[in-house]
């Protein structure tokens, strides 16, 4: 939807060709399963998205999304221990991705330059290995056709055959890199106490990668309707169940502290547990390949999957669609060479992304064929003595966040008021409990 905004500024008609028959509202749909876990929109992300779609987040909050402040509202354990709460620096939406799909696709939607074809799946490329000249497409009814295009846009996510679309046309296979951390992800949905269901922070205790045996994580977002979306996550061997019965245990007793556990006793169930095994890290490297059709390019998930615990597939996808339109713009439709130029800039966030993810997960036992190279170990030890500056410094803090909220690039973590702030390391002792409030601890039963 926001790639499709970001060609209405540029041509006459945009087709959205999407296989599921989309629903009026927010509500499940069968090409979404990831929606039954915890998303949320960091702060670069929200940006990008109102370039698109000015007012949005005013949107969202009307239709019960929530501006959250970081890391005013963040009560994070990391593996180098619990972070304070310094003043806001940086934002989060947090909505159910349902609704957050809904919203923004209601908005582009009622753009009359945009058309949905919905029930209706891309199966081919037309044109040649030099120029795409459309998509061959399959209706509901079973009829195909072909459907002429100045510009096809491959955004169906993971699924994507574009590298088999590619072959048909003669190209070479791009590059692909994965790590797989072998993680598993339950989610729920529980009603909030009733007095812990407006400004309740975010819960998130972190799983350390080098710690012996398998790692294990969990985080609560609050979201619309008073509602919070638990996702528990576990590497192989300490994977969470699909029972109900056993979600509440391993919130309690198999996190690095019972805090989330204590927080769930108290909150009411309201679905069953969702369980998904793909959480993977792939990228395709089209921008490197030696040749490259005119009229195509590639964006999203198709371009690029991230770990979901680190919530910045939304914000790449998103700013990955900002910058299709800013090169739409710069250099014009039909420039030769165009759809070369696209696919070198939506991969820029997609690398910034891709480094934070790769950065974490290359440690776990079995993630990549050979493992943490040694640009891997310098990298992730520097990242790491700044993790541990970021729970007492809080400039410190709001640089590693200029980055994961990608706001900024990683170079602003090389400057050199940073690197002395990482030799000095924190300012304030570590704090031995989770900084909530009394009022918070209160209102959510844990006193």
């Amino acid at each position: 939807m926001l790639a499709a905004r970001a060609l209405a500024g540029s041509a006459d008609r945009v087709v959205v060709v999407e296989r599921d028959t989309l629903p009026r509202g927010p509500e499940p749909r069968k090409g979404l399963p990831q929606a039954r876990h915890a998303h949320m929109l960091w702060s670069g992300g929200v940006r990008a998205v109102e370039e698109l779609l000015p007012g949005i987040t005013e949107a969202l909050q009307a239709a019960g999304g929530r501006r959250h402040p970081v890391t005013t509202g963040v009560v994070a354990l990391s593996a180098q221990g619990w972070f304070r709460r310094w003043p806001e620096s940086h934002h989060v939406i947090l909505a159910g991705r349902d609704l957050l799909d809904a919203t923004i696709r209601g908005r582009v939607l009622a753009d009359r330059r945009i058309e949905l074809l919905d029930g209706t799946e891309a199966l081919a490329l037309t044109g040649t290995g030099a120029a795409v000249t459309g998509v061959r497409i399959r209706s509901r009814d079973g009829a195909e056709r072909s459907l002429r295009a100045g510009l096809v846009v491959d955004a169906t996510g993971r699924g994507s055959r574009a590298p088999r679309w590619l072959a048909d046309l003669g190209l070479p296979a791009p590059r692909i890199r994965e790590a797989d951390p072998g993680l598993v992800y339950a989610s729920r949905l529980f009603l909030a106490p009733e007095a812990a269901r407006d400004g309740f922070p975010v819960v998130n205790l972190q799983l350390d990668p080098r710690a012996d045996g398998p790692g294990r994580s969990g985080f609560l977002l609050p979201i619309e309707n008073g509602r919070w979306i638990v996702t528990l996550a576990g590497t192989r061997g300490g994977e969470p169940s699909a029972a109900n019965e056993e979600f509440l245990p391993f919130a309690r007793d198999r996190l690095r502290h019972p805090l989330l556990g204590e927080l769930l006793e108290h909150a009411e169930p309201l679905s069953d547990v969702a369980v998904t095994r793909a959480t993977l890290n792939r990228r395709h490297f089209y921008e490197r390949m030696p040749a490259w059709p005119e009229n195509f390019a590639v964006l999203g998930d198709a371009l690029a999957v991230f770990n979901p615990v680190y919530g910045h597939g939304l914000s790449a996808a998103a700013q990955s669609a900002v910058l299709l339109r800013e090169v739409l713009r710069r250099h014009g439709w039909g420039r030769p060479g165009l759809a070369r130029r696209v696919q070198r800039a939506v991969a820029r966030p997609v690398r910034a992304a891709w480094d934070l993810a790769l950065g974490q997960d290359v440690f776990y036992p079995g993630a990549t064929a050979s493992g943490p190279t040694l640009r891997d170990r310098l990298v992730s030890a520097y990242v790491g003595r700044l993790m541990h500056t970021a729970t007492g410094n809080g400039r410190i803090a709001r640089r590693v966040t200029d980055v994961t909220s990608l706001e900024r690039g990683a170079v602003v973590l090389l400057t050199p008021g940073v690197l002395v702030a990482a030799a000095v390391g924190p300012l304030k002792p570590a704090l031995a409990e989770p900084p909530l409030t009394t009022e918070e601890r209160k209102a959510a039963g844990v006193l």
